[in-house]
Protein backbone atom coordinates (compact mmCIF):
# COMPACT_ATOMS: atom_id res chain seq x y z
CA UNK A 1 0.00 0.00 0.00
CA UNK A 2 0.82 3.54 -1.21
CA UNK A 3 -0.27 6.49 0.60
CA UNK A 4 0.19 10.31 0.89
CA UNK A 5 -0.15 11.83 4.14
CA UNK A 6 1.37 15.10 5.55
CA UNK A 7 4.45 15.43 8.17
CA UNK A 8 4.63 18.26 10.39
CA UNK A 9 7.23 18.64 12.36
CA UNK A 10 8.48 21.38 14.55
CA UNK A 11 11.29 22.43 17.29
CA UNK A 12 10.45 22.26 20.45
CA UNK A 13 13.57 23.37 22.73
CA UNK A 14 16.24 20.95 21.93
CA UNK A 15 14.18 18.43 20.60
CA UNK A 16 12.45 18.00 17.03
CA UNK A 17 8.76 16.48 17.25
CA UNK A 18 6.63 14.90 14.30
CA UNK A 19 3.37 14.16 13.84
CA UNK A 20 0.97 13.07 11.04
CA UNK A 21 -1.54 15.57 10.22
CA UNK A 22 -4.58 13.23 8.82
CA UNK A 23 -4.09 10.34 11.76
CA UNK A 24 -4.37 11.14 15.51
CA UNK A 25 -1.82 8.91 17.39
CA UNK A 26 1.05 9.03 14.40
CA UNK A 27 3.81 11.04 16.15
CA UNK A 28 7.32 11.09 17.79
CA UNK A 29 10.27 13.24 18.52
CA UNK A 30 14.04 13.06 18.23
CA UNK A 31 17.10 14.99 18.39
CA UNK A 32 17.41 15.55 15.27
CA UNK A 33 15.33 16.45 11.90
CA UNK A 34 16.72 12.99 10.45
CA UNK A 35 15.83 11.28 13.50
CA UNK A 36 12.22 12.67 14.02
CA UNK A 37 11.60 11.92 10.29
CA UNK A 38 12.84 7.82 10.64
CA UNK A 39 10.55 7.60 13.83
CA UNK A 40 7.73 9.49 12.34
CA UNK A 41 7.49 6.51 8.92
CA UNK A 42 8.15 3.77 11.69
CA UNK A 43 5.02 4.96 13.31
CA UNK A 44 2.86 5.76 10.87
CA UNK A 45 3.90 1.69 9.89
CA UNK A 46 2.70 0.72 13.06
CA UNK A 47 -0.44 2.71 13.80
CA UNK A 48 -1.56 1.39 10.02
CA UNK A 49 -0.56 -2.44 10.88
CA UNK A 50 -2.01 -2.34 13.78
CA UNK A 51 -5.57 -0.53 13.11
CA UNK A 52 -5.88 -3.10 9.79
CA UNK A 53 -4.83 -6.02 12.31
CA UNK A 54 -7.82 -4.67 14.67
CA UNK A 55 -10.23 -3.97 12.13
CA UNK A 56 -10.19 -7.53 11.16
CA UNK A 57 -10.64 -9.43 14.62
CA UNK A 58 -13.82 -6.81 14.78
CA UNK A 59 -15.11 -7.60 11.67
CA UNK A 60 -16.64 -11.32 10.06
CA UNK A 61 -15.24 -13.43 8.03
CA UNK A 62 -17.97 -12.50 5.48
CA UNK A 63 -17.39 -8.84 5.65
CA UNK A 64 -16.31 -7.63 2.06
CA UNK A 65 -12.73 -5.71 1.71
CA UNK A 66 -12.01 -3.82 -0.84
CA UNK A 67 -9.48 -0.69 -1.68
CA UNK A 68 -10.54 2.30 -1.80
CA UNK A 69 -8.39 5.89 -3.45
CA UNK A 70 -9.24 8.97 -3.51
CA UNK A 71 -7.76 12.39 -3.86
CA UNK A 72 -7.76 15.03 -1.53
CA UNK A 73 -6.39 18.71 -1.89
Amino acid sequence: MIGQFTAVYMKEGRWYVGYVEEIPGVNTQGKTLAEVKRNLKEALILVLETNRALAHKAHSKHAIEEPISIAVE
